[in-house]
């Protein structure tokens, strides 16, 4: 599903969320990466959590149908101490993983320090920094609402720096089966 110009790839990133999700679309030009878009989806007005999951899925489904992004990448959950975030974490990336394959989009994932490793070089960099280091390499001067924006968008920077600088450590699905087979935890129920 790669771009009509072989050189050429658009990235769509995710940073999930169940209150905010950060996205961000970049298009890679040979070595070059720019900025095409980044946003949020606001789901904090919604109570109930099924809601938002529908929400990820279709706003997900939308960048992809207006943007043809030719792989998603997406932040890994992180480890914390709060279950119960952690878990509705996971679904928030497992609905827009769903969506992603359901348009049959390749998946990369990322952990949070691999990506703010990749834009600032510091594995612990703060938001404010990663979105700094953004504005710096995609030159733009606009300051979105949300950091969660500009987390979206570093992730899709981090996938193309990979492919620039050929090292990568991410995990990649391209279909169901091989999701299915490497996150058997993941998988609720018979296939």
């Amino acid at each position: 599903m790669q771009s009509e110009k072989s050189n050429e790839r658009i990235i769509l990133g995710i940073d999930p969320g169940t209150a905010v999700m950060g996205y961000g679309l970049v298009k890679e030009i040979k070595t070059r990466t720019e900025m095409i878009s980044l946003g949020v989806v606001k789901m904090d007005h919604l109570d109930d959590h099924s809601l938002k999951l529908k929400r990820i899925f279709e706003k997900t489904i939308a960048l992809i149908d207006e943007y043809h992004p030719d792989c998603l990448a997406i932040e890994a959950p992180f480890y914390g101490k709060n279950i119960q975030v952690m878990l509705k974490l996971g679904r928030a990336q497992g609905i827009a993983i769903a969506a992603a394959l359901s348009r049959d989009i390749p998946i990369f994932e990322y952990s949070p320090r691999k990506i703010k490793q990749s834009i600032t070089g510091n594995g612990n960099a703060s938001k404010e920094q990663v979105a700094a280091m953004l504005q710096t390499l995609l030159k733009f001067k606009e300051t979105p609402e949300f950091l969660d924006a500009t987390d979206g968008l570093a992730v899709a920077v981090c996938h193309s720096f990979q492919k620039i600088t050929g090292t990568s450590d991410q995990k990649t699905y391209s279909g169901w089966e091989t999701y299915v087979k490497d996150n058997p935890k993941k998988v609720k129920g018979k296939i």
